[in-house]
């Protein structure tokens, strides 16, 4: 049996959350590191994709959430975002209810009937997809509300810098 509970949060998001001054030892300090590498977006990003990576990567990069590690599984929410935002548009375009044709045992048209519009399907999984990747970055409400950023994280001069 696997185990039981939410996932646990990266160590940089804890640390961003604020260390539990009752139980320090909850965070640990022993977690394997990547080295620092240029954190480039993979080839198999569509243009889109791209665009929402720009948009979020060098911010998360900074505050020390992606890392070299972490390009697949941040190129997957960006790609989920996408496939999101096009499902949605189909949605809003056709209607939530669309109407279907009904065929025979013989294959030809018997009719037609309303029913769920099948790209409702892909905007549900597209949403389940960018909540629980956007979850593992700090990019969901709930995970955003807990973030306690001190002033004095050493991150405003190396972004100048940069």
């Amino acid at each position: 049996m696997g185990r039981r509970g939410p996932a646990p949060k990266p160590t940089a998001l804890k640390l961003l959350h604020g260390v539990d001054r009752h139980n320090p030892s909850r965070v640990n300090r022993a977690e394997p590191k990547p080295d620092d590498e240029d954190i480039a977006p993979p080839d198999w990003l569509s243009p889109a994709a791209l665009e929402v990576w720009d948009r979020y990567a060098s911010d998360l990069t900074a505050k020390g959430v992606l890392t070299a590690w972490d390009v697949e599984a941040f190129a997957c929410w960006c790609d989920a975002v996408v496939r999101r935002r096009d499902a949605a548009g189909h949605v809003e375009r056709e209607g939530a209810v669309v109407e279907s044709d009904v065929f025979n045992k013989n294959g030809d048209i018997a009719g037609t009937r309303l029913g769920k519009n099948p790209w409702l399907l892909a905007l549900d999984a597209a949403d389940a997809q960018v909540a629980r990747y956007g979850a593992r970055f700090g990019l969901t409400p709930s995970d955003r509300s807990q973030l306690s950023i001190g002033a004095d994280t050493g991150l405003g001069a190396e972004r100048l810098l940069s």
